[in-house]
């Protein structure tokens, strides 16, 4: 386990954390992340975060949920025990897809739903025993935090504070925080 410091900035309003960063970063000032208990309108932008792949792994979870239905539908009405139901041939798939589109729908949604939400927590590690990632139990609740790497800025630790206190920051604290596992 590899542990790093990081200087943080927590701010009482998400307007003040974006033109926080803003001023921060016309310094030349890197800003690792922001946390905040709400989304917070073009902070992605600000901080130069890349749209998610989500959407992706979301359609090929769907594409895997809506084959496995298809395949599965097929086998157990067709093709292991065929049943007459209601007077609908059962000696064929497509004469009986009608019937079936509520199944591979809800299937469908059901294998990209927790698909994305496993592909989420291993991508965020947040599996359950982890330690919380969030630097103040405030960021959950009503404040908004900026981290700031002095190591990945190359300036004294002085510098960054004096660079977040020429902003509306109400509070400014130093947390050590686990980066990698080995």
């Amino acid at each position: 386990m590899t542990k790093e410091k990081y200087l943080y900035g927590l701010y009482n309003d998400d307007e003040l954390l974006v033109d926080g960063i803003k001023h921060v970063q016309s310094k030349g000032i890197k800003v690792n992340d922001a946390y905040s208990p709400f989304p917070v309108h073009g902070l992605e932008d600000v901080l130069g975060i890349k749209w998610t792949r989500l959407a992706i792994a979301a359609f090929l979870f769907g594409l895997t949920g809506l084959t496995l239905a298809m395949l599965a539908i097929n086998y157990f009405m067709i093709i292991d025990w065929p049943m007459n139901i209601g007077g609908k041939p059962s000696f064929n798939f497509y004469e009986n897809l009608p019937a079936f589109v509520p199944i591979m729908f809800e299937f469908t949604v059901l294998c990209a739903a927790h698909g994305m939400a496993i592909t989420y927590f291993f991508r965020n590690m947040t599996f359950p025993g982890m330690p919380a990632r969030n630097p103040h139990p405030r960021t959950t609740d009503d404040h908004f935090a900026v981290e700031i790497s002095p190591e990945g800025n190359g300036m004294s630790v002085e510098d960054l504070k004096n660079a977040l206190k020429e902003t509306e920051v109400v509070e400014i604290f130093e947390k050590e925080r686990i980066t990698k596992f080995v």
